[in-house]
């Protein structure tokens, strides 16, 4: 899910309430209280990651930890340790440049590029493979007010009165904040005289819910993989002038590694070359765990015992750590 670049959580646990490993460069917290200054993290020295390590730097969005777990449930019968940490997205860029972190599966870009490119530049960071297809973030309404006619982001000014001028947004400081506020000001698609509504997700939707009980006109920042497109009645709007990014917001959720741990990992690399899903998967996963309350554990499990052949295809080609292949393993040790 797209989300400001601004660090959230900074625990870190392992999964199922497992014993930390021990690790060379681990993440150490420090506060800096001072003007103008919030919580900082420092890093130690970095340390190469030995090859049965595996380190997931996971922000607190429920798709990355579903994703996550499912990972993390094919990697154990495989003969890997595997270490989620849940911290803001700022610390996991910084943490793969260090040795902190191994892999992330929640790169959304282009939101993300002005953190990535430059740690791709140096040669920090890899990009892997797309993991989510069809995803896009761009405005949506309801269903009925998209067969009324404002079906392009073309037709919201001729509709003002209706919307009361406003456009409810997700939260100040994130991507979609910064591209509403420029067009605004701006006066893009005539939005001069518009209001961005910066609440929450949970905010957000919640005026979303209320305006479809009520049959009443809204337009809000949507986006897919995300539960909303299972449980709202939703379009999103046409925008030739690609606002949200080229598509139409369509946009690139990629795995990135860290290129030493890419070197001394190629079997790692060709498991998440092919470890994908499609936005519609991800928007189950997220209303399982998110909506329904379901542990994250057991929606990967439910995700991963029901697709018995994907988890096969994700798996050709890679071995466990003592070099046999990896289906088998995973499916005896998984019931598959």
């Amino acid at each position: 899910m797209p989300m400001s670049s601004q660090a959230l959580s900074t625990t870190a646990h392992t999964r199922a309430g497992r014993l930390t490993r021990s690790r060379a460069g681990t993440l150490r917290l420090a506060l800096a209280l001072g003007a103008g200054l919030g919580a900082g993290l420092v890093f130690a020295s970095p340390a190469v990651a030995a090859d049965d390590e595996v380190v997931f730097g996971v922000p607190a969005w429920p798709g990355i930890t579903v994703k996550t777990e499912i990972a993390s449930q094919l990697l154990e019968p495989l003969g890997y340790t595997v270490e989620t940490r849940e911290i803001g997205l700022q610390v996991i860029y910084q943490g793969m440049t260090t040795g902190d972190v191994d892999l992330f599966l929640g790169a959304w870009l282009p939101a993300q590029n002005p953190m990535l490119e430059p740690l791709e530049a140096d040669g920090s960071i890899q990009r892997l493979a797309t993991n989510v297809t069809g995803a896009q973030m761009t405005l949506a309404v309801p269903d009925y007010v998209y067969e009324d006619g404002v079906t392009s982001f073309a037709d919201l000014d001729a509709n003002r009165d209706a919307f009361d001028g406003e456009i409810y947004g997700f939260g100040a400081g994130s991507a979609a904040s910064e591209i509403l506020n420029e067009a605004i000001t701006a006066d893009t698609w005539g939005l001069g005289d518009w209001t961005l509504v910066d609440t929450s997700t949970v905010g957000m939707l919640s005026a979303a819910k209320s305006a479809i009980t009520n049959q009443d006109p809204i337009v809000w920042v949507g986006w897919t993989p995300h539960w909303m497109n299972l449980e709202l009645p939703m379009r999103y709007l046409e925008d030739d002038k690609n606002l949200f990014g080229e598509g139409n917001g369509e946009s690139d959720v990629r795995t990135l590694i860290a290129s030493d741990y890419a070197e001394a990992n190629p079997n790692l690399v060709s498991l998440f070359d092919q470890f994908s899903f499609s936005a519609e998967e991800q928007s189950w996963m997220i209303q399982q765990y998110g909506q329904e309350s379901r542990g994250f554990e057991e929606v990967a499990s439910a995700w991963i015992e029901s697709h018995p052949a994907r988890i096969e295809a994700m798996l050709e080609g890679v071995t466990t750590r003592d070099g046999d292949p990896a289906w088998p393993a995973v499916r005896d040790a998984l019931s598959l």
